[in-house]
């Protein structure tokens, strides 16, 4: 019995050491990612794109605030916002303030579920099919975020709204196409309002979306998308270590969870070593932030991240 004890003991220490590292110590720990990514026609000049997601932001959280202002120091071509930008009523003007610098240069977005509505608390366990699934959107009865003021305030900056749009933006001098969808984990994307082929006089058509559902990544590449860029994973959020995510609350492979891969229409559990030679590529951000109600993060740093766009 006294043997079986210490082993509880133990086990319940290590519990407790684990939740303090994700909750006091991980979540904090911001990282910038860096990837090279050869998606631009041959002759094309390098461009270096910044992608942030996922800030999910509370007016008091300064340390987040300070370290994504400071990402303008990069200096990149352009930026992408995938969205999830707020996790509080209050939130918009903190995340104005944290993307001030990076309104100086070219950039882009697409809103996210937490960009229409406020947060809730909500059963992590249901993340990994535990239960009934968690409500969405309006179904969860709380209160709309002031979104029209979120998205003002990036368009007043010069940032391009690509929710359910496509249109050619020129970076660095080079012309690239976009191709964008509203939030599809709360059924707001419309890609067959913006489908069509690539087009041939750009150095890339790149697509963008928040949450990467298979439904619009694959009619997505299908028409020529080159890159796609998404968040809403969140990386698993609380991943195993050496094993990875359980889960990426939305229909994506968990091994797609975070980081750069491959996809082509059909990829759907299938490994980068099945990708046909004209497969797209798949950069989804573990993001910086977490739904205030759930503040942990483990095996899996909040990051933001560096592409460097080179000809394939």
């Amino acid at each position: 019995m006294h043997a079986l004890t210490k082993t509880s003991t133990a086990i319940a220490g290590a519990g407790l050491g684990t939740l303090a590292w994700a909750s006091l110590v991980e979540r904090h720990l911001y990282t910038l990612r860096r990837f090279t990514v050869p998606v631009l026609q041959p002759g094309a000049r390098p461009l270096r794109v910044l992608h942030l997601s996922d800030l999910h932001l509370v007016p008091r959280q300064e340390r987040r605030i300070q370290w994504v202002r400071g990402l303008a120091a990069l200096e990149p071509d352009f930026v992408v916002n995938t969205g999830d930008n707020c996790s509080d009523l209050h939130a918009v003007p903190a995340v104005l303030d944290a993307m001030e610098p990076l309104l100086r240069f070219p950039g882009a977005f697409v809103l996210g579920s937490n960009d229409y509505y406020a947060p809730m608390p909500k059963n992590p366990l249901k993340y990994v099919g535990l239960g009934d699934p968690h409500r969405r959107g309006a179904e969860m009865r709380v209160p709309d975020l002031p979104v029209q003021d979120l998205v003002d305030g990036f368009t007043g900056g010069g940032w391009t709204d690509l929710d359910n749009v496509r249109t050619m933006l020129e970076i660095a001098g080079q012309p690239v196409e976009f191709v964008g969808v509203d939030d599809p984990h709360i059924e707001q994307d419309d890609y067959p309002s913006v489908a069509g082929r690539a087009a041939s006089d750009v150095v890339a058509t790149v697509g963008v979306v928040h949450a990467p559902y298979v439904r619009v990544l694959d009619p997505m590449t299908a028409d020529g998308a080159r890159l796609v860029l998404a968040g809403h994973t969140h990386g698993g959020q609380v991943c195993v270590p050496f094993y990875g995510a359980l889960t990426t609350n939305c229909d994506l492979d968990n091994a797609r969870a975070k980081g750069v891969s491959r996809w082509w229409p059909g990829a759907s559990g299938h490994p980068d070593a099945d990708a046909p030679d004209d497969a797209a590529w798949l950069e989804v951000s573990a993001g910086l932030g977490h739904n205030k109600f759930n503040p942990v993060r483990l095996a899996c740093r909040p990051e933001a991240t560096l592409l460097t766009l080179v000809p394939r």
